[in-house]
């Protein structure tokens, strides 16, 4: 059977007060659109189709290009989004309606709601749930126990209707012959003047054909974004989902509450998260790794046993065994070695540090190479900037940089050349050469008191 989903993008989302169209808001790193775009494909739905209206030229940028597009210019209800794709959809098979703004929706809930409907032989399928408070939400009509027979929206029913708790998701299957052949007969005659997808389940159902109605136990998958409220809300409830995927896979989260984890994010088994930790991006970690409190990694890739305290790693890689930090910073394109040791106050830009160098502290290592057992000594600078054009400085094995040296790029510090505390390095280093770069000390004998500066106990 051909699968097909018509996902509903379009509406403007007035309540969320935003100058960025409503399904462009992200939700743990990425779009309410792109989450159900990916769990439509996971679900081997790989015909997607996507309604787009307000902020047309935005959305549409944002899709990959296999994903097909239909115009809704004006937003005339449901039905009538479904309407602007006729010429897209299937002839035969399955056609599944989502709604972009209900990022939350699992490839489980899909591909349950497809079994029913296609095993039921329903023309028509809708996805429900229970709510406490189903206040708001259009209610669903039964006929004997499992049977539909309609549904009522909330300003429509009565008194009695409103105390019905099951309610419809916005989500339906339809045989796509079914659906193309009611599509036409939708009316607007009502107080919004709208086309409703749901009069297409009362059509079918007047014309005798059998509509299913699938009900699932968790309402979170079915919850949509309408206001900033909302999208904290379903933020919250994505990040603990998150959270127990990765848990359940052996990772330990010491306070998931407090811990921001994307959807891309892999982490292997026994590394431990603690509280204030932020992965984003398309970050790897590995296996028995300490991510320590406040520690901030994106778009990077760390090895296995490394331990990272209170740190920031931008687009950049850490190998086996390595610490870092605290408080270091490693900015993008930085690739530190195995066994390495990046220390309190340490910044990385472009750079390479070979396995078993170190720098302990208080050093800014910019546009370098640095190669296998190199010692980078306290307050170190690798001057990299001219002031026009960045420069490359090259440290080789097991080299050894004084405290408070500066690197004056480009420069080449050869294998086992030491470089003396204090020295302002321009010239290579040869190997096995000491480097000292620093006038020689002087002492003016009474220089202070001749200025009348030498303080004194009264003072």
């Amino acid at each position: 059977m051909r699968l097909q989903s018509v996902i509903l993008a379009a509406g403007s989302g007035t309540r969320m007060k935003s100058k960025l169209p409503k399904v462009l808001h992200r939700v743990c790193g990425e779009t309410m659109l792109q989450h159900v775009i990916d769990i439509s494909k996971e679900s081997n739905i790989q015909d997607n189709i996507v309604i787009i209206g307000h902020g047309a030229d935005k959305v549409k940028e944002t899709l990959d290009p296999e994903i097909k597009t239909a115009l809704q210019s004006e937003q005339l209800g449901t039905g009538h989004a479904v309407m602007m794709a006729e010429d897209l959809l299937l002839e035969s098979g399955t056609i599944l309606v989502l709604c972009g703004d209900g990022p939350l929706i699992t490839k489980e809930t899909i591909t349950s709601l497809i079994s029913h409907h296609e095993k039921g032989k329903y023309v028509a399928t809708v996805l429900t749930t229970e709510l406490e408070n189903p206040h708001g939400y259009g209610r669903i009509l039964r006929q004997g126990e499992n049977e539909f027979l309609k549904i009522v929206e909330e300003k429509d029913a009565t008194e009695s209707e409103k105390q019905i708790k099951e309610i419809n998701s916005g989500i339906y299957c339809f045989d796509a012959q079914a659906l193309r052949e009611t599509l036409p007969l939708i009316k607007n005659n009502n107080a919004q003047g709208e086309y409703y997808l749901t009069d297409a389940l009362s059509i079918l159902k007047d014309q005798g054909k059998s509509i299913g109605v699938y009900k699932i136990d968790d309402y979170e998958d079915i919850v949509a974004v309408n206001s900033r409220i909302q999208l904290a809300q379903v933020e919250k409830i994505m990040r603990r989902r998150i959270a127990h995927k990765h848990m359940e896979s052996g990772v330990t989260i010491i306070n998931p509450e407090h811990t921001y984890i994307e959807k891309n994010v892999v982490i292997g088994p026994d590394t431990i998260i603690y509280p204030g930790v932020s992965l984003t991006g398309h970050t790897i970690i590995g296996e028995d790794c300490i991510i320590g409190n406040n520690t901030k990694i994106e778009n990077s890739t760390i090895g296995n046993s490394v331990n990272i305290q209170n740190s920031t790693i931008i687009e950049s890689v850490v190998e086996d065994h390595t610490s870092v930090g605290p408080y270091a910073y490693l900015r993008p394109n930085s690739h530190v070695g195995k066994h390495v040791k990046i220390g309190d106050f340490v910044e990385l830009k472009n750079a390479k540090i070979g396995d078993y160098s170190k720098a302990s502290h208080l050093a800014y290592i910019g546009d370098a190479e640095i190669g296998k057992n190199v010692n980078i000594g306290c307050g170190v600078v690798f001057v990299n900037y001219d002031g026009k054009e960045k420069h490359k400085t090259i440290v080789k094995d097991n080299a050894f940089i004084g405290s408070n040296a500066n690197l004056i790029a480009p420069v080449l510090v050869e294998e086992s050349g030491y470089v003396a505390s204090g020295s302002t390095i321009t010239k290579t280093v040869p190997k096995g050469a000491l480097a000292v770069a620093r006038s020689q000390q002087s002492n003016k004998i009474g220089w202070v008191e001749k200025r009348g500066l030498l303080k004194t106990k009264e003072d």
